[in-house]
């Protein structure tokens, strides 16, 4: 099993070094380069840098999950085709909302309308992963979520269709949201993800999660850890490419889409707080200027712009928030034991 585990965070790494040399002369042949407005940071030295390099981080993590899911079902004597385990439904949550951004990116990057996909379009879409989705999970998941530092569940009943289905989409635009320094994305989504994936993993019978969904959720997270991990290499300051909303909302996807698997909501937020936080500062911004009439509660949001507006590096932002994530999962770990296993 160790040398399993270690081969999902290898793999995506080496994939993502052989694949990603072949890709970026590719982008910047056909012009597929970030534009950076005037309003906010002085980013303008980031002009034309090649974006969508999410197309490898969803691309190799979908592989890699698939193929060591479609490994572990049948080592454990489980269906491959079936929609009892997650093996399916993580992808259609994670690739549907990848869907999405891709479709911005392309409008954006190739077809040059800067607005990409307008907010209607974005939210209807979204809409329509997040329903389809919460449906699947509602009836095969069911519609209890953990309650954090008890071994007790709290059952939504009907109401967990709306509930998750504005949970994918709140949580699909806060990582998005959260993509804005270089590395920022990828660093967090590391260490947050890898916590998250270890814990599901660590659920007793408790939690009502069979073994083979553990197993299959844990697949899904490290694999998304290698490729953000061999992301890296080519986007930490200064990036050498952008992942684009392509692979931000493949991230948010993966996000929640373990998040609801798991019945892990409220831990989830622990484990994304600095994403969910990027969403938070960007609601209280607008709250707080519509209330006092123009004026601004953070010098920019979301609030790693007011970190870099106030003087601090983009490699510094980063270790903060790698710092804080770490911290935020050992909470989101603990807010789960209840439901590990006694020894």
């Amino acid at each position: 099993m160790w040398f399993y585990l270690i081969l999902l965070l290898i793999l995506p790494v080496l994939l993502m070094l052989m694949l990603m040399p072949k890709l970026l002369p590719r982008l910047r042949a056909m012009k597929m380069g970030q534009t950076i407005y005037e309003l906010g940071p002085k980013h303008q030295q980031k002009q034309g840098t090649p974006n969508m390099g999410g197309i490898l981080i969803g691309g190799i993590t979908a592989v890699v999950f698939l193929a060591g899911g479609i490994y572990q079902l049948i080592r454990m004597g489980e269906p491959v085709f079936s929609l009892k385990h997650p093996l399916f439904p993580l992808l259609l949550i994670t690739l549907g909302s990848m869907a999405i951004g891709f479709a911005d990116d392309y409008i954006k990057d190739v077809k040059k309308r800067h607005d990409g996909l307008s907010p209607k379009q974005k939210l209807i879409l979204q809409l329509g992963v997040g329903l389809v989705f919460s449906i699947y999970c509602y009836f095969y998941v069911g519609s209890d979520i953990l309650l954090p530092f008890t071994q007790k569940t709290w059952d939504l009943g009907i109401f967990y269709i709306p509930v998750m289905t504005l949970a994918v989409m709140f949580m699909t635009n806060s990582a998005n949201l959260q993509d804005g320094l270089d590395g920022l994305l990828s660093t967090v989504t590391f260490f947050g993800m890898f916590a998250f994936g270890a814990a599901v993993f660590a659920l007793g019978e408790a939690a009502g999660i069979s073994q083979s969904s553990k197993v299959l959720l844990l697949t899904g997270c490290l694999s998304l850890c290698g490729s953000v991990a061999g992301f890296l290499v080519f986007n930490h300051y200064p990036a050498k490419i952008f992942m684009g909303d392509t692979g931000s909302m493949f991230i948010g996807g993966m996000m929640v889409g373990v998040g609801m698997l798991s019945k892990c909501a409220f831990p989830m937020l622990m484990f994304c707080f600095t994403s969910v936080m990027s969403s938070v500062s960007v609601m209280l911004q607008v709250a707080y200027f519509k209330a006092t009439h123009g004026k601004r509660l953070f010098k920019m949001s979301p609030i790693h712009h007011h970190f870099e507006l106030c003087g601090m590096k983009e490699p510094q932002i980063v270790l903060m928030y790698a710092g804080v994530t770490i911290l935020t999962s050992l909470i989101g770990i603990w807010m789960m034991s209840p439901f590990f296993p006694a020894k």
